[in-house]
């Protein structure tokens, strides 16, 4: 060899570490500081492995404990399967006798070999129960700590581990340290790695560090490493260019200079012109061709049958896949690590040191070869004990073999299924039904799977499109058309809110007659139908699901209609609903906790409706982690969505908004949010004043373009938009957008769901002169009530009768306004307290100015600090007006060019598109006032009235 080229470095086999000390010490500092959460971005060769070996090996040398383990494109469905490998790497540290929780014991059967040092497992748990996995895991990863556990590829995680790595970095034990690393661009649609949901708890450090390419500079070091003094300036720029600074490729193409120049193709004085001569290729393939040339036969074989079966294979797969003896495999392994096109990934197996390098290889492969390959990878893994069917499939469908891939795609997916890995069986199911010309019981088979666990996804629009796809192919069976029918009905309306779904489940009923169990889960569904025409309906239908299953011996479907009972008792406020919750089971088969789950959630949404705030928040937490131990993102989405909600309700506006936007990014495809991303706002928009945007949100409920949301949203919607209208002194406009709603809740003695409407309608009323007509409503809401447990209603009852009373005995109306005052302060509800105190005020001004100053005072604290800018607004006028509004404790604060609080207000309201009338409306200000305030703000922002909005951005204080 040359002595030009680095000797060293040849024999070293190693690059140099260069271009990411800065990384290295932020990494290494946040994990110093456990508990703590490190995420490690970068694109494919960019040298995130690296980096995190140079740390290990800084922790090792302290005397640090590390766990690593890394995710694979090709996956068996093995859910915590990365974690699982890195647990095992404790056994060094667990002596006999040593304490460990008993949470541990979960992992026992998991684990064998540490079976021995761990707890029993807990008798009736199943292995892939997500609550006691991530219990068992925090244990055993405790009784170790200090230790720093590092999971690689995320991008490449299944759900199971996901959501396990999720509920962990949320919770971090003490002395836990986690790296994970990950391709942002290979996620899907963009999404965080472990999901909006995390969020770093308090006390956690941690960092997100994003790798990019290196610069030339760093180039330059890693050449001179390896070619010394022929690492010179055009070479070093040619390596630059052709890598864009991506550490992997600039190595392997400084491996195949040297790889040649060790064949005595010496390198001269001309770099470029050198360069040109050895034809060195560009990238990692035309890299990895080169160092393949210099291998036996043997170790090209080898390096195939790894390429062929892309995940980490041990030595005796591979020597069957490759056809050779042991003795030649294992020399043919040893040769093809020392030239490092593989290397030793995990104990006793071999791999790329990088998926593009396998890709490489691959690539290399004649078609004839690859297809004999693939064709005996699918017949030595079909003798393993245990075939790992996704990998089979992955095999036969490269062979070229339809109907055998088939199968065995059928079988992956079911054999997920009953593992509980619902994420790889839904891919596998796409992809089967994509396929043309499928026969009809491959279409059918496939189509009920998809069908029996879609409505837990969250993608539900191919689902849609795919199940309608089957139901219109005339040959299928009468039951496998009622079974796909109904799972078609479920998910559009779980998922899409689409109003056709309750034809589905009915035209699915009769299709099941020999499907008892499947019939009456149609039946319970449609019971809870909220736009249906009479509450008796739903008691008919939960009568009839019963009597079709007198004879049915499925816990599931017994769990389902016990489900619907306590929804439809929740539903109406019955008080009996609370004690029976705590009766449901909260353990056994995944279908029985799937269905507490839903009743959890279902209950949890009337409770926010009947006031039953903290109640609300409890049963959501609840069915947010059972949905997550069994595996249904729907209900996650809907179970977070209720938790944002009873947020709001509590006053947390800013805080929600962010929520429900970072759900809407972790939840794209979910529909049903697109209501709760109009009401929020819109509530939040009018008690700020402003209107027109208020207006343009709650249109989106009640005149929506796509799928028809539900009456009670409908009712919300129209109490926002009558509240605007009687703001705007219209009261015959508030009583017409009433009367639909109304008649709704009548319809469904829906009267014990707060959702401020008979109060609007009733000052409505009241304001057009139809006392007596307003007088009926409250009576007939106080009536459908009486024995209903439902503070919100009576705190809306209470607000209405002041509304009656407030001109007649402005005395007897102040009681039932701060009747409701209390109600809603108990229930935790600042916004409405605000507006009950200022109604109390306002009774008071007559008989005791000063205590209504005192109360209007209280009522503007109150708003002022949830951003009620128009509602605080309404106030101050108010105190104005009887002379009794305290000056500012110091004066008048001068504000310069910055905005006064008021001039903000007033800029908000300009974004928003209001004119000047309306902000004077919406502020209580004379529009002389407005034009001031307006001129000022466009003179300290130095913009024009349409760039507000921009301008706003910028200020601090927003």
């Amino acid at each position: 060899m040359p002595s030009e080229i680095n000797s060293a470095f040849s024999a070293r086999r190693d690059f140099p570490f260069v271009g990411r000390q800065r990384e290295l010490s932020l990494l290494l500092s946040a994990l110093r500081q456990a508990p703590a959460v490190v995420m490690l971005e970068g694109e494919a060769g960019v040298g995130k492995s690296r980096l995190v070996r140079e740390a290990e090996a800084v922790l090792a040398s302290d005397g640090d404990r590390v766990l690593t383990s890394l995710c694979h494109p090709l996956r068996d469905p093995f859910p915590f399967g990365p974690v699982l490998d890195a647990l095992r790497g404790v056994d060094p540290w667990l002596a006999a006798g040593d304490p460990i929780s008993r949470a541990a014991g979960v992992l026992a059967p998991l684990l064998p070999d540490l079976a021995d040092r761990l707890p029993p497992p807990p008798a009736g748990t199943a292995p892939t129960d997500r609550l006691q996995m991530v219990q068992g895991v925090r244990a055993l990863l405790s009784a170790v700590a200090p230790v720093i556990l590092v999971v690689e590829d995320l991008h490449w995680v299944d759900d199971a581990t996901r959501e396990l790595l999720l509920l962990l970095a949320r919770d971090l034990p003490e002395g836990l340290g986690m790296v994970l690393t990950y391709r942002a661009e290979d996620l899907p649609h963009r999404t965080p790695v472990l999901g909006s949901a995390f969020h770093r708890a308090p006390g956690t450090s941690g960092a997100e560090i994003a790798l990019r390419p290196l610069a030339e500079s760093h180039v330059q070091e890693l050449a001179t490493a390896a070619l010394g003094v022929e690492a010179a300036v055009p070479l070093v720029r040619l390596l630059f260019d052709r890598s864009a600074g991506l550490p992997l490729v600039v190595e392997e193409d400084l491996w195949t200079i040297m790889d040649q120049a060790e064949a005595g193709q010496l390198l001269g004085r001309s770099a470029e012109g050198d360069w040109k001569r050895l034809d060195v290729p560009r990238g990692v393939r035309e890299a990895i061709t080169g160092r393949l040339a210099g291998l036996s036969d043997d170790a090209r074989e080898v390096v195939a049958a790894a390429a062929v079966l892309e995940v980490p294979a041990r030595e005796p797969l591979l020597a069957e896949v490759a056809e050779l003896s042991a003795d030649r495999v294992t020399a043919a392994l040893v040769e093809a690590l020392r030239a490092a096109v593989l290397r030793e990934d995990g104990p006793a197996a071999y791999g790329f040191r990088h998926s593009i390098a396998r890709q490489a290889v691959y690539g290399h492969l004649s078609a004839p070869h690859r297809t004999a390959l693939h064709r005996r990878a699918a017949h030595v893994l079909g003798g393993l004990p245990v075939p790992p069917l996704v990998q089979i499939a992955h095999h036969t469908r490269a062979v070229g073999d339809l109907d055998q891939w088939l199968e065995q795609a059928q079988a992956a997916a079911d054999q997920a299924i009953a593992v509980g890995d619902e994420g790889t069986a839904y891919s596998l199911l796409h992809d089967v039904l994509r396929q043309h010309m499928l026969s009809v019981r491959h279409r059918s088979s496939a189509a009920l799977a998809l069908a029996r666990i879609a409505v837990n996804r969250v993608d539900h629009v191919s689902t849609v499109a795919a199940l309608r796809r089957i139901l219109a192919d005339p040959r299928l069976a009468t039951a496998t058309r009622g079974e796909i029918r109904l799972g078609l009905g479920l998910l559009m309306s779980n998922q899409a809110n689409d109003v056709a779904w309750f034809r589905e489940c009915e035209r699915a009923i009769p299709e099941l007659g020999s499907r008892p169990d499947l019939a009456a889960r149609a039946m319970t569904a449609l019971a809870l139908r909220e736009d249906r025409e009479h509450i008796e309906e739903a008691q008919n239908w939960l009568d009839r699901a019963e009597k079709t299953l007198r004879h049915s011996t499925d816990p599931a479907a017994w769990a389902a209609l016990r489900a619907s009972r306590l929804s439809i008792l929740a539903q109406q406020g019955d008080p009996a609903v609370w004690e029976l919750l705590d009766e449901l089971p909260r353990g056994g088969p995944p279908p029985v906790v799937r269905e507490t789950a839903r009743v959890l959630f279902n209950v949890s949404e009337y409770a926010l409706l009947l006031g039953h705030d903290d109640r609300a928040r409890r049963l959501a937490t609840e069915a947010l982690l059972m949905a997550e131990q069994v595996s249904m993102p729907m209900l996650v989405c809907f179970c977070k969505q209720t938790l944002v909600v009873a947020d709001w309700r509590g006053g947390a506006w800013a805080a929600s908004e962010r929520r429900s936007a970072a759900l809407r990014a972790e939840f794209p495809d979910m529909s049903i949010l697109d209501i709760g991303e109009a009401l929020m706002p819109a509530t939040i928009a009018a008690a700020r004043g402003e209107r027109p945007r208020a207006i343009e949100l709650y249109e989106r409920v009640l005149r929506p373009s796509g799928a028809k949301p539900d009456h009670i949203y409908v009712a919300y919607a129209a109490a926002g938009v009558g509240r605007i209208r009687l703001a705007q002194d219209d009261p015959s406009a508030a009583w017409s957008v009433a009367l639909p709603s109304l008649e709704a809740l009548r319809r469904n003695h829906g009267w014990v769901w707060a959702v401020g409407l008979v109060p609007m309608a009733v000052e409505a009323a009241v304001a057009l002169g139809s006392a007596e007509t307003a007088a009926a409503l409250v009576e007939e809401v106080e009536n459908g009530i009486a024995d209903r447990d439902s503070p919100a209603a009576v705190a809306e009852v209470h607000t209405a009768r002041g509304h009656l009373l407030k001109d007649r005995d402005p005395l007897l109306a102040f009681e039932r306004f701060d009747r409701a005052r209390v109600l809603w302060r108990d229930m935790g509800r600042p916004y409405e307290m605000g507006l009950a105190t200022e109604n109390a005020a306002r009774m008071l001004i007559d008989s005791s100015p000063q205590d209504a100053a005192e109360r209007l005072q209280q009522a503007v604290g109150i708003l002022e600090q949830l951003g009620a800018d128009s509602d605080a607004s309404r106030c101050h006028r108010l105190l104005r007006t009887i002379g009794l509004e305290r000056p500012p404790a110091h004066g008048r604060h001068g504000y310069g060019e910055q905005l006064s609080p008021r001039e903000l207000q007033v800029a908000r309201l300009l974004a928003g598109g209001s004119t000047n009338r309306e902000i004077a409306q919406s502020l209580f200000l004379s529009p002389r006032t407005v034009e001031h305030h307006v001129a000022r703000v466009l003179k300290k922002l130095q913009v024009t009235r349409g760039s507000v909005q921009d301008a706003l951005r910028d200020v601090d204080d927003l």
